[in-house]
């Protein structure tokens, strides 16, 4: 009888903190997340087109072939200084009808990096960036850019980077 008492004491004490930590945690993921944002605009000189041939079944009329890849190191400037640069590399995901390309990038700011990536066609359009992460003061960093060619070597970045405060006390 004696055995039966203390495992049920035992039971009720493991439910009953079962029960306070799942409070705790849901009371802790029902807090809102802050965010707070900051624009980024710079100007880019772009490096040299550079493909770099990786797929060894190539088409003998086309230059690019898919899993081809295109490597950058662009400089980035605000008000005529040359503030950070952008590296990267963009897979070739299809070549008909269109080229088309999936690119990762990490931007080098004074006081850390952000990571993200994008969609590349040929051309001027704009192209949208989604930015995924960072280092320094752009850890826990999200967002989104926008990067523009102007077919002359230049080019713009805009950046609109949320940094989103962890929750919790422990976060």
């Amino acid at each position: 009888m004696r055995k039966v008492a203390l495992a049920a004491a035992a039971a009720a004490l493991v439910l009953s903190l079962v029960g306070v930590v799942s409070m705790a945690a849901a009371s802790q993921a029902a807090q809102p997340t802050t965010a707070t944002s900051k624009t980024l605009t710079f100007d880019v000189v772009f490096s040299p087109f550079t493909p770099v041939a990786t797929n060894n079944q190539r088409d003998p009329n086309s230059p690019i072939a898919l899993g081809d890849e295109i490597v950058f190191h662009d400089q980035l400037f605000t008000k005529g200084k040359q503030v950070g640069d952008q590296v990267g590399s963009c897979v070739i995901a299809a070549v008909t009808p269109d080229l088309l390309a999936n690119c990762t990038l990490v931007i080098r700011l004074p006081g850390g990096t952000i990571t993200g990536q994008f969609v590349s066609i040929p051309g001027p359009a704009p192209k949208a960036l989604a930015l995924t992460g960072g280092t320094g003061t752009y850890r826990n960093a999200g967002g989104e850019g926008t990067l523009v060619e102007f077919g002359n070597g230049n080019g713009s970045l805009t950046l609109q980077v949320l940094r989103l405060a962890p929750r919790g006390k422990g976060a």
